[in-house]
């Protein structure tokens, strides 16, 4: 038996099994050691290959296209710093709880630690950040063999999907020759198990009786009660989660990427200017709470989590089907760990429905009239952080999705784009926060989610420039929007910014550059926003454009920083004059 043989029936029971757990879509990054798993894969009629030449880029594309199908894809690489390259979305991946199957071709043991090319450590590559990580073995023709592919594969997928979602890795080493048999006969047909060689089944964790009980005659004894929402993506949760505030008469502070800020319901327990409010002191001290649920990761506003941080004498109550730990300030006194959406539907059924609250209504009272006062935001006739966020709820269209990067942008979302019937879904890479490959997440977004928007600055939008070919080579409708301030925005609101020496060289970071050539060299449109008329009449045409587009908005990062501080001075001025009057 030839090495052609032995190769070609390992891997193809390998790719046929991985659809049948099914992945649909893999993303390829080209290279010579994993020939044999990539020619497979081109060859199989029900798998989506997706080339990208860049395995950085390749890898938060992957990375974008699981958080937008909720579905795990595959991702191949060759051997070396090929597979290096895909640590950081590996990362993101493993935080933010998204499935991805990483295949990483590697050299057999002989050529390792022997100088060959192309040969690195890949044991362990990713170290904790993937759920679980196998050698595979050399492949082989033999019956035990292709059982033990599939077998492998099949675990791998499930292990993938299981709460908490995550990266697996497995590491293939093939030796030459590499070129697979694709003239063999039913290169995919599986002589045994057709249906996929073993279902793994994942149930949902509830709590018992007895712990319903417990937490049930709790919660009928709690008037201030806040429940805190960040992102979480559990089928039905929106739906039980606003019946569980309903019943219980608590308000629901929605981060934005819990979902919650646009949607059909009526939003009348969504508190969503929590970011601006939380920042006076006197409205801190009106608004204390006896208890905090919290559902989801933590959530972006460091407001909210000081306020969360100076509540220690609360009862809080982390409920989470990953049985993770998402507790940073260590202040919790309850780890729940079971399905969030059982957990609402079961208290729903205990406790039953509540009277109204004075409590809920004074957080509604002070959510209606913050927001009203942030409207002073749209008096700001200059090209404006903060204006574009507040806008952004009017022009993006129904089931439209927003993707924001990160530093400033996710905070200016937070802060200023608030609750609407659109039912736009709201996506950023928050698990480990970076700004790599942002693009990238974005474009494998949109092969999922249309229309699809990206908001990012300018810093984030350099540093994943690679990532505009996928739009190029396959046509992805991803209309961008820039806010250059030319540098890192963020760090003018961080302490180093009283310190002017050597700002702008280690933190301000200057790029002076022209967006415009490499978006044409991605055969996209571009555009330079002028005001806000040409905003808005630029972001309406593009409504009707596919392909890529680009408009760039220019702001100054000393002018956003004054506009940010005076509206929040502003705010917190007209919540002391409200407290001492209507609020009490």
């Amino acid at each position: 038996m030839n090495n052609q043989e032995a190769l070609t029936s390992y891997i193809a029971a390998f790719v046929a099994e991985l659809v049948q757990t099914g992945i649909t879509d893999v993303v390829v990054s080209p290279g010579s050691r994993s020939t044999p798993m990539a020619m497979v894969m081109a060859e199989h009629p029900e798998l989506q290959v997706h080339i990208n030449v860049d395995e950085r880029s390749a890898a938060f594309f992957a990375l974008g296209m699981a958080k937008a199908s909720g579905k795990a894809v595959g991702l191949l690489c060759t051997s070396g710093t090929a597979a290096a390259n895909y640590y950081p979305a590996v990362v993101e991946a493993f935080y933010s709880r998204v499935p991805l199957v990483v295949l990483t071709a590697d050299r057999p043991h002989e050529l390792r630690d022997v100088g060959a090319p192309q040969a690195i450590d890949q044991i362990h590559l990713y170290g904790k950040h993937v759920k679980w990580f196998v050698e595979m073995a050399i492949p082989e023709k033999t019956e035990e063999m292709q059982h033990y592919a599939r077998s492998v594969c099949a675990r791998a997928a499930a292990m993938a999907m299981k709460a908490p979602a995550g990266p697996v890795h497995l590491n293939f080493p093939f030796r030459e020759p590499l070129v697979p048999n694709l003239e063999k006969e039913d290169l995919f047909r599986l002589e045994k198990r057709e249906e996929g060689y073993v279902s793994i089944h994942h149930g949902i964790p509830s709590l018992t009786t007895d712990l319903v009980q417990r937490f049930g005659e709790q919660l009928k004894n709690f008037e201030k009660g806040i429940i805190v929402c960040g992102s979480i993506e559990e089928k039905g949760f929106i739906e039980a989660i606003i019946q569980f505030a309903d019943h219980l008469q608590f308000p629901i502070i929605a981060d934005p990427l819990s979902q919650l800020r646009s949607g059909k319901h009526d939003g009348i327990n969504i508190i969503d200017t929590y970011d601006t409010f939380l920042r006076s002191e006197e409205a801190k001290a009106a608004l204390k709470p006896e208890l905090i649920i919290r559902f989801g990761a933590m959530p972006v506003s460091k407001a909210l989590t000081i306020f969360l941080k100076e509540n220690k004498e609360a009862e809080q109550w982390v409920i989470d089907s990953g049985a993770g730990f998402r507790d940073p300030s260590l202040i919790s006194t309850s780890m729940i760990y079971c399905s969030e959406t059982a957990f609402c539907d079961d208290m729903v059924r205990f406790v039953g429905k509540k009277r109204t609250s004075s409590f809920l209504s004074q957080w509604r009272k002070m959510n209606s009239f913050t927001k009203k006062n942030l409207l002073k935001v749209r008096e700001v006739h200059e090209l404006s952080e903060a204006r574009l966020f507040h806008q952004l709820s009017d022009v993006l269209p129904e089931g439209a999705t927003l993707f924001v990067g990160n530093s400033m942008p996710i905070r200016d979302l937070d802060s200023f784009f608030h609750f609407n019937e659109k039912s736009i879904k709201i996506m950023a890479n928050r698990g480990a926060n970076g700004i790599d490959g942002t693009i990238s997440t974005a474009l494998g977004a949109s092969t999922v989610l249309e229309p699809l928007y990206l908001v990012v600055g300018d810093l984030t939008f350099f540093h994943d420039l690679n990532g505009l070919m996928a739009a190029k080579l396959y046509n992805l409708n991803l209309k961008i929007i820039v806010i250059n301030n030319n540098g890192g925005g963020i760090f003018s609101f961080l302490p180093q910014a009283n310190h002017p020496k050597n700002f702008e060289r280690l933190f301000g970071t200057p790029l002076d550059l022209d967006f415009k050539h490499v978006v044409h060299m991605y055969n996209g449109s571009y555009e330079l926003v002028s005001d806000w008329a040409h905003f808005t009449s630029s972001f309406m045409q593009n409504l009707q454009n596919n392909g890529l587009s680009v408009m760039e908005i220019m702001t100054n990062r000393d002018m956003n920083l004054k506009e940010h501080r005076d509206l929040w001075d502003f705010v917190s001025r007209e919540i002391s004059r409200f407290l001492k009057g209507d609020l009490s």
